[in-house]
């Protein structure tokens, strides 16, 4: 065993995900002086999210210049509000651009990540071999893996059914019954795309939305010429777009009521290309505007009015054969399902694979409620940090400026680290992370989310909103510049005595072992 371990391979970081999280964590590493780093991807290249929703009419949004990176930023984008396809090959340029292929490991699916206290390392298992490393930096993000909905009956169904980010292309939907299950952001992009060609479509919702109009057009060659010839001139732009939506966060954040004038455009919106009051009033939501996430659509709204399309104002609850029934006693019989039922957001898959110094699970440790300190760190889990953590969601900005946030506070980390010196972990303090989330759900009661009347994404299985930042880009990135030594707990190997007793006792007693008096510290509030 002992040959083994030293035969394996190790790294200083291990990055998981190579989407906008795990890219930018690789630039950074490498703008700090840090080669010695992987990016672990399970799939066969990079993009995250933008690889696997590759759905018909798939699109961001975020505008262009604002769902970038500002170190990298983009001159060409074709139009305002890119498509999947323009921001998949935006991350494979930022790969070739930063030289990131040679420490990116395709098809590396991590089955398991390991905290061993003797060594102060991950040990990193794969579906491709073994690794250890120093830091991990979870970037698998919150829109990586589809929730699919338990509907009795479904195994029965004979027909085609998908989730809209594994989209079968391979599948004609020319002429087709189609149902589509949920009105999400994915939704109300496929439904316009897709109701030329099938021969119905029934959207099952449980919900609507509130959508406004999309702003998009084409950028025009002049304007691209532009931005290439003065950067500065991009820049501007960026900030421009940045600027409005900070100005907006007031409105979300601390007086929900203004958000009525919003709600006036909105129904505007739908009034112009809904005619049947019928289907108005089926269409028209009852929760304040900004309590679920707001839609941005040209041709939702026409779309549905086509006769081919119907609206069946309630979720699916079962599958007869071939035959949808909703939850009104609606039945509908189609040839394929599409589920736009969104991801494991609150409940990531990822947490039930990363065991820490207490020998539990990730998901074992956040069973009572989701939470991190600043997005980033978890107590019982030193040197694990993660990208777009908890509440760290925006609900009318771009996530590249939350992303860019915690990359600071990354590099900060890795220079803690050094300064340190020797063999150290961080790991942070439960009453720190236990105030930090205390500040956040404070500030959280009087916001939209919490007090718009909807349920939505944003909230776990106990009501609480473990998704969204209460609060301003600028006030997060100020709050995650240096990492404060004061809220961890500098961790350093056991002495000889604790390794052997931490190598022969089984791995939750042997993380009690390396760190003695960990849970009095937290009673007592250190």
């Amino acid at each position: 065993m002992a040959e083994q371990e030293r035969e394996r391979e190790h790294v200083r970081v291990a990055v998981i995900g190579s989407g906008f999280g795990g890219l930018g964590a690789a630039v950074r590493l490498r703008r700090e002086g840090i080669t010695d780093f992987v990016v672990l991807e399970r799939a066969d290249s990079v993009g995250g999210t933008w690889r696997d929703n590759s759905y018909p009419g798939c699109a961001c949004d975020v505008p262009s210049h604002l769902y970038s990176f500002s170190f990298a930023p983009n001159p060409d984008w074709p139009r305002a509000f890119s498509g999947q396809r323009h921001i998949r090959e935006y991350l494979e340029q930022v790969a070739d651009v930063f030289r990131l292929r040679p420490h990116i490991r395709f098809d590396s699916e991590v089955k398991e990540l390991r905290w061993n206290t003797a060594e102060l390392h991950w040990e990193i298992e794969t579906v491709r071999g073994h690794l250890t490393a120093d830091v991990v930096v979870s970037a698998a993000g919150p829109l990586s893996d589809p929730k699919m909905p338990n509907i009795p009956g479904l195994d029965s169904f004979e027909g085609k059914v998908f989730h809209s980010a594994r989209w079968d292309h391979d599948y004609d939907l020319r002429g087709k019954r189609v149902a589509m299950i949920g009105t999400g952001a994915s939704a109300i992009q496929i439904v316009p795309a897709i109701q030329p060609e099938v021969g119905s479509l029934t959207l099952f919702q449980r919900t609507p939305p509130w959508v406004m109009p999309r702003a998009d057009r084409a950028i025009s060659g002049v304007e691209r010429w532009l931005h290439k010839q003065l950067p500065f001139t991009t820049q501007a732009r960026r900030g421009l777009l940045w600027g409005i939506r900070e100005l907006q966060v007031q409105a979300f954040t601390k007086r929900p009521n203004e958000l009525g004038l919003v709600e006036s455009l909105a129904k505007a919106n739908m009034r112009r290309a809904i005619k049947d009051p019928a289907l108005r009033a089926k269409l028209t939501p009852d929760y304040r505007i900004g309590c679920k996430r707001i839609l941005l659509s040209n041709t939702y709204y026409p779309a549905l009015a086509q006769p081919n399309v119907d609206v069946v104002a309630s979720g699916l609850s079962e599958v007869r054969g071939n035959t949808l029934v909703a939850s009104d006693g609606t039945e509908t019989e189609v040839d394929a399902i599409i589920f736009g039922t969104g991801f494991h957001v609150t409940d990531m898959p990822i947490a039930e694979r990363v065991i820490g110094a207490e020998g539990i699970a990730l998901a074992e440790h956040w069973k009572g409620g989701v939470q991190s300190m600043r997005g980033a760190t978890v107590d019982g889990f030193p040197n694990f940090m993660t990208v777009i953590g908890p509440n760290t969601g925006l609900g009318n900005s771009s996530m590249i400026l939350m992303i860019e946030a915690q990359l600071n506070y990354l590099a900060d980390y890795m220079r803690q680290l050094d300064v340190l010196g020797g063999k150290a972990a961080l790991d942070a303090r439960p009453a720190a992370v236990t105030a930090w989330n205390a500040k956040v759900q404070e500030r959280m009661k009087r916001t939209v989310w919490n007090t718009g009347g909807c349920t939505s994404w944003y909230l776990d299985e106990n009501g609480v909103n473990t998704t969204v930042w209460p609060g301003t880009t600028t006030e997060f990135r100020a709050a995650t510049k240096r990492v404060d030594l004061g809220e961890y707990e500098v961790v350093r190997p056991p002495k000889p005595v604790e390794a052997a007793a931490a190598s022969a006792a089984p791995a939750a007693s042997a993380a009690s072992a390396a760190k003695p008096g960990r849970k009095k510290k937290a009673e007592a509030g250190a």
